[in-house]
């Protein structure tokens, strides 16, 4: 009995000493760096909050878009002109066709120069041909993956030279005039690569020759062209 009062009020005084503070509340005191404050008086502390690292909320964004820069086309091609003739005849002609555009999205100015030449006119061995050179807007009215449309307003001056059957029956040789032109129509492009495209496209032409009279007038040409586009930078109908 002598042994067994004294070791019981040894583990009684030790377990009061142990519940004083809790495992938890060691750690929390020792993470706020007050341990020694919280055993010296042997008051429970309260444990020290966690930081709380703020959140954004995960929301859906709609996908950025991408950039419309400026484009640059260059194309070559074939062309074929119906030309008025004298005595309401039409000349065909045939020839070729560049033009160069700078775009912006669906707006772009463009540069078109074109020769053609038809062979033995009128049975005198002499050719008759027409030079232009024309510049104007071109807008796309509509994009698609595999092909566009456009449309263009171009003016210009055209060179128009061959020979002229009068009214009496006689021929001139070497006739030809310079003076104002310009040109109305548009054209689909179909994309063969990410920078290449066939381009079909009609014109209402109009330039200036003698007529019957010898007297300068206008003449209306159907102007059909195809060529070949190829485009530097962002190709056109990925900016859809």
């Amino acid at each position: 009995m002598r042994i067994i009062f004294p070791a019981l009020f040894c583990f009684l005084l030790c377990a009061t000493d142990a519940s004083a503070q809790s495992p938890v509340e060691a750690a929390a005191a020792t993470a706020s760096g007050d341990i020694s404050l919280a055993t010296a008086t042997g008051e429970p502390r309260a444990a020290a909050s966690p930081p709380l690292i703020p959140l954004s909320p995960i929301r859906s964004k709609s996908p950025v878009a991408a950039a419309r820069g400026k484009t640059i086309e260059m194309a070559l091609g074939y062309s074929y002109v119906s030309q008025a003739e004298n005595q309401s005849k039409r000349l065909g002609l045939r020839g070729a066709d560049a033009s160069f555009t700078i775009g912006f999205s669906r707006l772009g100015l463009k540069a078109d120069v074109g020769y053609v030449h038809a062979s033995n006119v009128l049975g005198t061995g002499q050719h008759s041909s027409t030079f232009s050179y024309l510049a104007g807007p071109v807008f796309h009215p509509t994009r698609h993956r595999s092909f566009d449309t456009y449309v263009h307003a171009l003016v210009g001056g055209a060179r128009v030279s061959g020979p002229i059957l009068t009214n009496n029956g006689l021929i001139l040789l070497g006739g030809w005039t310079t003076g104002y032109a310009w040109a109305l129509g548009g054209g689909v492009e179909y994309w063969v690569t990410d920078a290449v495209a066939i381009r079909t496209g009609a014109d209402y032409m109009r330039t200036a020759f003698y007529d019957s009279s010898l007297v300068v007038r206008g003449q209306g040409n159907l102007k059909t062209t195809v060529s070949v586009a190829y485009y530097f930078g962002m190709r056109s109908r990925k900016r859809l």
